[in-house]
């Protein structure tokens, strides 16, 4: 149970904290340290997020199987899998590309000192894939400590 919740912190907590020097950067407007700051959204992706996934898949997995919760019927638990899925598939094929493009897009911005339009839509569509990404894993919390159904 421990390395659950623990993982869902690290998970849930790096999500919303990268979200949010983001957002700082990109108001900042100052190109090197919106690029320095993709940068590192990537990188804590990779150090906090992805553990974070592997401990929620790894224990949740252990925990239903010792608790014997069905996975042939609609329940909190089917309906969380289905949004931690969806939430994933957002991540690995649509967040981490346009992630790519923005490290790449703020890298160009650095020589000529104005964020470029490329730089922009990619950001918009990060803002926009990414709320959904979030808000999913925070539905799933919610289901995960209620048990609702």
């Amino acid at each position: 149970m421990f390395l659950h919740i623990f993982g869902a912190v690290i998970f849930l907590g790096n999500i919303v904290t990268a979200a949010f020097w983001k957002v700082r950067a990109d108001l900042k407007r100052d190109p090197k340290f919106i690029h320095d700051t993709v940068k590192n959204v990537m990188m804590a992706d990779f150090i906090f997020t992805l553990p974070g996934l592997i401990l929620i898949i790894g224990s949740g997995i252990l925990m239903a199987v010792q608790s014997g919760y069905s996975m042939d019927t609609f329940n909190w638990l089917t309906l969380s899998l289905f949004l931690f899925v969806l939430s994933g598939i957002f991540w690995l094929a649509i967040l981490i590309p346009i992630q790519r493009g923005m490290i790449r897009h703020s890298a160009r911005s650095i020589g000529d000192g104005i964020i470029s339009n490329e730089y922009r839509k990619a950001s918009r569509y990060w803002a926009i894939f990414g709320i959904a990404a979030t808000l999913l894993p925070v539905v799933i919390l919610y289901l995960m400590v209620t048990k609702a159904f």
